[in-house]
């Protein structure tokens, strides 16, 4: 029962920093990364279908995506996907390759960019605390039923407490990680 409290909520804390790591890995740096493109969907013969399935994203150099797209045909749509994202991207047509030149960032985007990030940091926080809040719950449910004892269920709760803070101290890691890319220049 305790057990079962406890892995459920380690999971759940996994899940949220995964997801969080998912969320930050989207955010632009003045790199250039694959990852960046992963949000897009293609008009691919009259269906939405990811980018990655339509063409192969590489890195040219630090500040160029090289895509190779598989069918000829939906270069054209490629490009098109890129230019009506939300990225401010331009693609250039290069025969059969699309390079796709990632501007500098300015100081105030950057700016911009590491308050989004500490939003989505504040928001995985919430999510955790919210984890902790209902494993809390389940221990008193279990203690309320006679199922475990109450020095099992304050056990529990500091178990629960150390595994909150952890997943709390590795968001902040992530977020100063994220910060120090995003600032450099």
């Amino acid at each position: 029962m305790l057990s079962d409290v406890k892995k459920d909520a380690e999971e759940r804390m996994k899940k949220a920093l995964d997801s969080l790591d998912v969320r930050l890995s989207k955010i632009r740096t003045g790199r250039a990364q694959p990852a960046l493109l992963d949000g897009i969907m293609v008009d691919y013969y009259g269906s939405q279908t990811p980018l990655r399935q339509v063409a192969q994203v590489n890195v040219e150099d630090a500040r160029t995506l090289k895509l190779s797209v598989f069918d000829r045909n939906a270069i054209k749509d490629v490009e098109r996907a890129i230019l009506n994202s939300d990225l401010g991207l331009n693609p250039v047509l290069t025969g059969t390759e699309i390079r796709v030149p990632l501007p500098p960032l300015t100081e105030d985007r950057r700016k911009e960019l590491v308050k989004i990030v500490k939003g989505e940091v504040e928001q995985t926080k919430v999510e955790i605390r919210n984890i902790r809040r209902d494993a809390n719950g389940a221990l008193k449910d279990l203690q309320k039923k006679k199922e475990i004892s109450e020095d099992e269920q304050r056990g529990g709760e500091e178990q629960i407490q150390k595994m909150t803070d952890a997943s709390i101290k590795k968001s902040d890691d992530m977020l100063a990680d994220k910060q120090k890319e995003l600032m450099e220049i």
